[in-house]
This record gives structure tokens, sequence and C-alpha cells, in this order.
């Protein structure tokens, strides 16, 4: 048990030691990082943007077949701002005058790097392109990539791309809200409400009108990424399968299938209602009734009153029954500006009687009431099952004159341009890196040079483990109760199983290892010296016994007799104790202990035996 708790002990100290390391070489290195920052604030106070770490931007460039690529290093060549307005609205705010820029990011800039920046609020935003070779939806997937950063974050507003369906009479400086489009797709945010469109307009076969079909919501918190003002990266694959995926930062965060995941359904159901149909008047859709065969008992008082007067109830000793509860303030004063004629006579407001704040009650006692035991209010019959019960009425089916099935939703109306039409109540709203293809790898190349590389810039740009742990704190206060609880309890755990406590038992323990080993090493010698001593006393005893008289032999004989008795006792215990040490094996080290208490002290039985001689003697 003790080798247990030794080990737990080293553990906690190997535990806190390494902790104590790792924070110090911390707070070093933040220690270094705001030193290189002071300097480079002192030194270059124009380039505040510039990373934290050098790196060296380079255009991305696609790596296979394309429909669409814009990093808008170059500007906005090829990009088209619309001159029309939107329908059915105020001509002062129906232009689409809102601006865009070209620029970096304000915050984790990678320098060389530029985006499209929608720089207006509350104002209409729309600005397209064509596609470099138009989109079919034939056998090949499609998959729209883009990146978007809310700088400012987002109070109401969207970052959703519009993929324009091709057309004859198709003008982009006339992109407008209304302008057909195909697929619709991208974040977008109002109050609480937090989405990621994918929206589609299919074509009806039998009408050739077109509806928007929106995907499922996906199942994920997706507020984190309009607030953290950082580079999101979003992607849209949609198979030949009829299956589609939504990804943000690259990891799936919506799937599902084209014919069962969208709202409303892409076919519509086989039958319908019947319009025509009519409920019949005799149709009874109670289930339960009252029971027609129910009598009211004739002890059933419906007049009976819910609440009675205690009969039992005393007034209460002290009752000042004379005494209002109410009297008028006689600290008031009527005010200057009092105009009897036109306000009245003039009253001191009431205020409670002082005289009964230390009494039960004042003015006139009125009994308690109770609840009656005698109510039973309204009688009503008891429901039974209702015998004509048909059930709950809905009309009947018939074929959908308007059914269709298109098993292959995936076949949509072919894709020639791209166009952003936006209004937002927060500017700053950052885009970057479009492209249009058919193969995830090559989006995921296309993300890892630009994406990754703003990422890798903010990532680099964080702040440590401890300054995150005070930034919150300072958001929540009670925050540093917590951080203070979780130190401590390391510190006591550490305290309470590993300071050095009273070794009572350690001790008693080494003592009797001792008291062993003397008795078992030097018993033998012991005896020996014993003996010899036994004999050296007997020569001397001799000797004086010759020089002494004759008369006194009597004496003699009785000392002889006397010392014989004494050597065999002497020589018992020495045999007891060495029956105690050598055979009787089965007595516990308490007992030794025991009878050493007893004897008072911890010398050798040998010893005590030479004691007593020396002193008979």
């Amino acid at each position: 048990m003790r080798f247990q708790w030794d080990w737990l002990c080293l553990g906690v100290l190997l535990i806190s030691s390494v902790t104590a390391e790792i924070e110090n070489e911390e707070n070093l290195d933040a220690d270094v990082e705001v030193e290189d920052f002071d300097m480079q604030s002192q030194e270059t106070e124009v380039d505040r943007d510039k990373p934290s770490i050098e790196v060296v931007y380079q255009t991305p460039t696609p790596t296979g077949e394309v429909y669409f690529t814009e990093t808008f290093d170059g500007g906005l060549s090829g990009w088209v701002l619309s001159k029309t307005k939107k329908e059915d609205i105020d001509d002062n705010i129906a232009k689409y005058d809102g601006r865009w820029e070209v620029e970096e990011l304000k915050e984790n800039t990678v320098p060389g790097d530029r985006g499209l920046v929608l720089k207006s609020v509350a104002k209409h935003h729309a600005i397209s392109a064509m596609l470099t070779k138009p989109f079919i939806f034939d056998d090949k997937p499609l998959i729209v990539q883009y990146e978007v950063n809310f700088q400012k974050g987002i109070d109401c507003g969207g970052a959703y791309i519009k993929l324009l369906s091709s057309s004859d009479d198709l003008n982009l400086e006339y992109f407008f809200d209304r302008t057909p489009y195909t697929i619709m797709f991208g974040p977008d945010k109002c109050g609480e409400d937090y989405k990621l469109h994918f929206i589609f307009r299919h074509k009806n076969p039998k009408t050739g009108e077109y509806d928007e079909k929106h995907a499922e919501r996906p199942d994920v918190d997706l507020k984190k990424f309009y607030l953290d003002k950082k580079t999101h990266l979003y992607t849209l694959v949609l198979k030949p399968d009829d299956t589609f995926e939504m990804l943000i930062d690259q990891t799936v965060v919506s799937k599902g299938s084209l014919l069962e995941n969208m709202v409303p359904p892409v076919n519509p159901s086989k039958e319908i209602e019947d319009p025509s149909d009519k409920k019949p008047d005799d149709w009874d859709e109670r289930p339960k009734i009252p029971d027609p065969n129910a009598v009211k008992p004739d002890d059933w008082d419906e007049d009976e009153p819910s609440k009675i007067e205690d009969p039992d109830a005393v007034k209460p000793e002290g009752w000042l029954d004379d005494e209002p509860e109410y009297v008028p303030d006689p600290n008031a004063k009527k005010p200057k500006d009092w105009d009897e004629e036109m306000d009245g006579e003039w009253e001191a407001p009431q205020i409670p009687n002082p005289k009964c704040e230390t009494a039960p009650g004042c003015g006139q006692w009125v009994r308690p009431m109770k609840n009656n035991p005698r109510y039973k209010g309204k009688w009503r019959a008891p429901m039974i099952d209702n015998p004509n019960y048909q059930g709950i009425w809905s009309p009947r089916k018939i074929p959908n004159p308007d059914y269709f099935e298109d098993l292959h939703p995936f076949k949509m109306t072919t894709v020639s341009a791209i166009g952003l039409e936006l209004w937002s109540m927060t500017s700053d709203i950052y885009f970057d890196n479009f492209i249009i293809c058919s193969e995830k790898e090559v989006a995921d190349h296309w993300a890892a040079d630009g994406w990754g590389l703003k990422k890798l810039v903010a990532s680099a740009n964080e702040p440590g483990m401890f300054s995150q742990l005070v930034t919150a704190a300072e958001d929540h206060p009670w925050l540093w109760v917590l951080y203070i609880l979780t130190l401590a309890l390391p510190v006591g755990l550490g305290v309470l199983f590993c300071w050095p406590a009273k070794k009572t038992d350690e001790y008693d323990f080494k003592k009797t290892d001792v008291s062993k080993q003397i008795r078992k090493g030097e018993l033998k010698q012991e005896r020996e010296e014993f003996e010899d001593d036994e004999i050296d006393e007997e020569k001397e005893n001799e000797d004086t016994a010759e020089d002494e008289d004759e008369g006194e032999g009597g004496e003699d004989l009785d000392d002889d007799e006397e010392e014989n008795e004494v050597a065999n006792e002497e020589e018992n215990e020495v045999a007891d104790a060495s029956q105690e040490e050598g055979g009787m094996s089965n007595k516990s080290d308490s007992e030794d202990e025991k009878k050493e208490a007893d004897e008072g002290t911890g010398d050798h039985p040998l010893r005590s035996v030479r004691k007593r001689r020396v002193r008979k003697d």
C-alpha cells in the first residue's frame, strides 16, 4: 500500500513540474512575441497589418479543367456592375448603387492577396461575370467553392452567390434579383437566424414553370462562422447520382438527396385531396359524449358556495375594533397651489395606522373563509365512448392531375454566369478565390493555395492559451473562480498525499527489528560472557571462603545453596529466553513489544539476569 502511495505522489510531482515547465516556456514565448510586436510597432507603424510570420504569396492557378476561377489579384477585370433597379420598391433605394472594392484583408493580411469587398451599408449590390465556359449538367459533378470573411461580423445580410441560367437575353448590366438563376448557395444571416442556403430552381416538365427547392437546414451550429471574423471556405458538391454535400472549411455540414431532402419535394405526390369533397352533416367526430342515461343525485346541491365562514375561528386577543386600518397622514400639508374651487376639498393622504403595527389587527373583525365541504359545483353527466363515432373526417383522395416524376433532378438548366446580388446592414464583407470545376482534387488544390495560406497566417497570429483564458475571463468574470479552483486542486492533492506525516508505526517497527537482531545475532556471545562471569564469581567466592572462619561454615553452606538456587534460576531464565527467541517463532512482534513494555526497558533478557545476579550478590 505504501508503495502505491509513493508512486502516486511521485506522479503528482512529475505532472506538476512538467506543467510548470510548459507554462514557463509559454510565458517566455509570449514575452518574446510581445517584445517583437512592440519593436515592430515602433519601427513600422505604417505596415501594421503584416502577418507575424513571413509568407510568400503566389496567385493560385488551377491544376485541371475549370469552368471559372477568380482571385481578384488583378482587379475587377471581367466583372460587370449592374445598372438596373429593383422592381416594386421605392426609387430612392431601388438602385444597385452599393460600392465594391478590391483590397486586402484588414486582419491576418497575406501580402499580395486581395479580394472583392462589399463596402456599403443598407444598399443594394449587384456584380456578375461570365463563366469561362458554360457548365452543362450531364455526367460530371458540379463543384462551387469560394471564401467569405465577415470582417466586422454580420448583423443582417447575405454572402451567397447565384449561378445564372443560360439564356439568349442574359445581359449582366441588367442583373437584378429576378434574373433567372439555376443555383443559389452561400451563408445568410438576419437576427439570430443563421442559414447556409442551397437552392435550385427546378423546371416542371408539365407546365414549364420553375419552382425553388430548398435544402433542409444543416444540423450544426453555424454561429461561429459568422462572428469569428475569420476567412471560411464554402463548398457545394452536386453529383450526377442526385446527391449533394455542403462543406465549410472542407468539413461536411450537410448532405442529402435531391429527391428526398429538398423542401418542397421535387416530385409531387401521386394523390391529392379532392377539393370538391365536403364533410357530411351527420358525420360525428366526437370520440366521447356525455352519458345520456346519467341522472344527477338527489343530494347534489349546485347552489352551495365554494367558500364559507369558518365557524371555529375566534377573534384574536388585542384586536382593535375601534381603530381604522388607515389614517390621514399627520405630516402631510396642503400644497400651496391647491385650488379648492378647481381641485375640491383637500384631504391628507392615507397611511397605515401606527397603532395597528403592534396589534393583531384593526377595524371590524370578520371570520376567515374556508373551503365548503358540501360544495360540489355544477353537475355534469360522465363521459362515455360515442357509439356513433366515425373518426376524423378527411376529404377523399383523387389522382393528382399535376403529378410528374423526375428521377434525375440533377439535370438542371445550364449555367453560364456567376453573380452576387446582396443587401447588407454590415460592410466589409470579403469574397475571394472563386472556382467552379468538376473534380474535387482540383478544388482542394485551389483551396490549399488560397484559403490554406490565410488559415496558416490566422493561426500564427492567434493569441496563446493564457491570453485566450484571460480574455474569456474579462468577458465572463465568473471564470476567475473556475481558474482558481482548477489551480488549487492539484496543489491541494499534492499537499494531502505527499506531505510527510508522523512515522510512529514505522519507528516501532524499526525498533522491533533492532531488538530482534540483537537477540539473534548476539545471543550466543552473551551466553558465553555470562558463563565466564559466573565462573569468575565462583572462584572469587571460593577464595573468600578459604580465608573465613570454620565457624562460619553454616553460613557458607547457606550461601552456596543460595548461589546454587540463583544459578539454577539464571539458567532457567536463559533457557526460557533462548526458547522464546529460537523455538517460539509463532509469537507476533506485538507480543514482544508488549513484553518489553512490561519489563520497562529494551535490554536483553540475559543482561536483566546479570543485573539481578549482581544485586543479589
